[in-house]
């Protein structure tokens, strides 16, 4: 079910999506929109620490009593606990994990990868359990996280955690990009003015990066390398130039400079990728650049540390809000590795909402448009935590919220660097709900006769009716249909022009698009129209909307085009 209050610039969300539910559920009912679309999943499952294990699923219960096992609802809200002393400490664990990485499997392309944050505890159980779902050969490696500052455990001070890696398909993956530190050069962009490099002026805007935080330069800087400042002043602020400058100098490569300032993909003369220009402390404009491909790797020293990752949430909220969150950086570089422009990165395990900033992050300093969809459960937070007294009741709330507040936080960065093409973004927030067309539950009473019987199934059906049409809301209509049918939910409805009786709709997402009509009745005038589109694409409509005659015409016309739910 869509949430629109919720959400932040939806029309600018092109994908992006935050889903409150329970994961296993939610993965269900989005499998036939996205099996085998996503390129990357990054997942941070609660560590089996013996207690507090809320993803327990129990087969022999009902939704309702699950909703108030796993601590949604606010009456009689109970935790399992998962203690040594079960006797299942690990298999529980292990039990939950299984059916997720199943359907996780079937969600990534033929070179999709799956990265898992573990630590000792399940990490050797972990493998075994990826090795039969992703087969022994698809592991890439068990990556080893330095995390800084330890904990004791044992005998030892643990410093790290593990990140399993595993392919869908190993053969069909690329090598990754590696973009650390030593996959960059740096070069400066002027060089000695003569006859054949001419001084020049070039004017860039405000927001280009420096190297300090507070600088003025005025007249001209070097010696052989000479910069001449037009406008007087060169002004730094917070690391970036304050306000727009004209320089003249001999630019080693005036031509990138401009594509780059016009927010241009930009190559040096060796083809190799330019990342950006910036100002060093000395208020020469250097260039960044990539290498190309090296290999990443498996042990990642200096990448964040945990206390980073809490910093970040209380530099985005003012204060502690969540334990143990990840920081961007370990996800932002895992992302680095496998994805590009346009990729979907899935997080069925969203928790404070990092690898959502992660992805937000990525757009906002490349200019690229991946797309993350997360799922987090409503999982009720602890009354006497920082968090619930800021008016935080679940950790969805601070999933959506976070990523809200780091949209803000880049948007009025980009009205800082006053840069033409503004960095737009959003997201869409739905929840996990019953359907809009319930199950028959109607049972025959063996005590009444088969014409009373025939007359409390009218019944049934009439109420069932009405409640549907009570409770109906097209939009979320729209979203289930389509949804079940295969459209991924940034799907885009326009109305067709030319059907007199019936508003017909044309549904297109990414790979497919169809025709669909949610009235209570499709009109003779309709079929008609729909003559034009028979051999274009599939029509949608309610079951209940045809009569035995229409059904028949629809079905002649159309034939497996025709699908009637």
């Amino acid at each position: 079910m869509y949430d629109e209050k919720r959400s932040v610039n939806p029309d600018d969300a092109d994908g992006n999506m935050i889903i409150e539910g329970e994961n296993l559920e939610t993965l269900k009912v989005l499998l036939s929109a996205y099996r085998e679309r996503i390129k990357c999943i990054y997942i941070d499952p609660p560590y089996n620490t013996g207690k507090d294990f809320v993803y327990s699923d129990r087969w022999d219960e009902s939704k309702e009593d699950y909703w108030e096992h796993i601590g949604i609802t606010q009456d009689g809200v109970k935790v399992d606990t998962n203690t040594d002393s079960d006797g299942r400490y690990h298999s529980n664990w292990l039990n939950m994990m299984y059916p997720r990485l199943l359907l996780a499997r079937q969600f990534l392309r033929d070179d999709g990868v799956i990265f898992i944050s573990i630590d000792d505890n399940e990490v050797h159980h972990l493998r075994k359990l990826c090795d039969e779902v992703f087969g022994e050969e698809n592991l890439l490696s068990e990556l080893i996280w330095d995390i800084g500052s330890g904990t004791a455990a044992g005998h030892f001070t643990r410093s790290h955690e593990y990140i399993t890696a595993y392919a869908k398909n190993k053969k069909a993956l690329s090598n990754f990009e590696y973009k650390g530190e030593e996959s960059k050069i740096s070069e400066r962009a002027i060089k000695k003015i003569s006859k054949g490099n001419p001084a020049s002026c070039i004017t860039f805007p405000a927001g280009i990066e420096f190297e300090g935080t507070f600088a003025i330069f005025e007249g001209e800087i070097g010696q052989s390398e000479k910069v001449r400042i037009i406008d007087n002043k060169m002004i730094f602020k917070d690391g970036r130039l304050s306000e727009p400058v004209t320089l003249e100098a001999g630019w080693a490569m005036k031509n990138q400079i401009l594509s780059w300032i016009n927010g241009e993909e930009t190559y040096d003369s060796k083809g190799q990728k330019v990342k950006r220009f910036y100002f060093d402390r000395k208020g020469r404009l250097q260039y960044e650049k990539e290498r190309g491909f090296i290999n990443p790797p498996s042990i990642l020293r200096q990448v964040a540390s945990t206390r980073k990752g809490s910093l970040e949430i209380e530099e985005l909220f003012g204060q502690k809000m969540i334990e143990f969150p990840k920081p961007t950086d370990i996800i932002y570089l895992l992302v680095n590795y496998v994805s590009s422009e346009n990729d979907i990165i899935m997080d069925f395990f969203a928790g404070s909402g990092t690898t959502g900033h992660a992805i937000i992050q990525k757009n906002y300093d490349e200019k690229t448009n991946r797309k993350f969809i997360l799922v987090q459960i409503p999982e009720l937070i602890d009354e006497k935590s920082e968090a619930y007294k800021a008016g935080y009741k679940k950790i969805s709330d601070i999933t959506i919220e976070r990523n809200k507040r780091v949209i803000q936080k880049f948007e009025e960065s980009e009205k800082q660097r006053n840069f033409d093409k503004a960095f737009k973004t959003g997201f869409k927030v739905c929840k996990l709900a019953k359907s809009n067309f319930p199950r028959v539950e109607f049972a025959p009473d063996p005590t009444k006769t088969e014409q009373e019987n025939l007359a409390l199934l009218d019944k049934y059906i009439q109420e069932k009716e009405a409640a549907f049409n009570t409770l109906f809301n097209e939009k979320d209509i729209f979203d289930e249909v389509l949804l079940k049918n295969g459209f991924m939910l940034n799907y885009r409805l326009e109305q067709i022009d030319g059907f007199t009786k019936n508003q017909v709709f044309r549904a297109k997402d990414d790979f497919k698009e169809c025709l669909i009509c949610m009235e209570k009745s499709i009109a003779k005038e309709t079929l008609k129209e729909l003559e034009r589109y028979k051999e274009q694409t599939n029509f949608i409509c309610l079951e209940r909307s045809l009569d035995t005659t229409m059904k028949w015409n629809l079905k002649h016309l159309l034939g497996d085009k025709l699908i009637a739910l």
